[in-house]
């Protein structure tokens, strides 16, 4: 997949690509850090079919809808040839007992043998986290393990 960058002198930037069916599809930020969403005609890609302004949170609450599923698929098929080997998405929210503590917190590999591959935060990856990374509200694990032990983690951050 293709994406342009434009910069729009005065505005920010632009960055899209163009989906099988020719619509563009893209972001322009802002230079005092505004966020949209933008969708394009199909018959003019520079002219603006829809435009949605998105917070800081919601760019991020998105980013994190599209990325860590896409990150979750790609590792799954990547251990598709592993048989017993999971791969799950174990959300943080506010109500865990680990919302603004470490992974190493969670003694997560210790009591279950999974392993934290990445964190999704924001719409950024953060690959292969260590012990004192901070989780916070809203943060995606994205972990690798058997189904038992992927259970279990999800009851660890939960309950803890």
């Amino acid at each position: 997949m293709n994406v342009e960058v434009t910069p729009l002198p005065g505005i920010g930037v632009r960055k899209d690509f163009a989906t099988r069916h020719g619509r563009r599809v893209g972001v322009v930020t802002h230079r005092d850090g505004h966020v949209e969403l933008i969708v394009s005609k199909t018959d003019d890609p520079d002219a603006c079919l829809a435009s949605l302004p998105l917070t800081t949170d919601e760019a991020g609450a998105l980013a994190n809808l599209l990325g860590a599923p896409q990150l979750v698929a790609q590792l799954t098929e990547e251990h598709r040839d592993l048989p017993g080997i999971n791969t799950k998405q174990l959300p943080i929210k506010a109500s865990s007992p680990f919302d603004g503590r470490t992974l190493g917190d969670t003694a997560m590999r210790t009591r279950t043998s999974v392993s934290v591959v990445a964190v999704m935060r924001a719409g950024q990856v953060h690959p292969s986290p260590n012990p004192d990374f901070n989780l916070t509200a809203g943060d995606v694990l994205v972990a690798v393990g058997t189904s038992e032990g992927l259970e279990a983690a999800v009851k660890i951050l939960k309950y803890g």
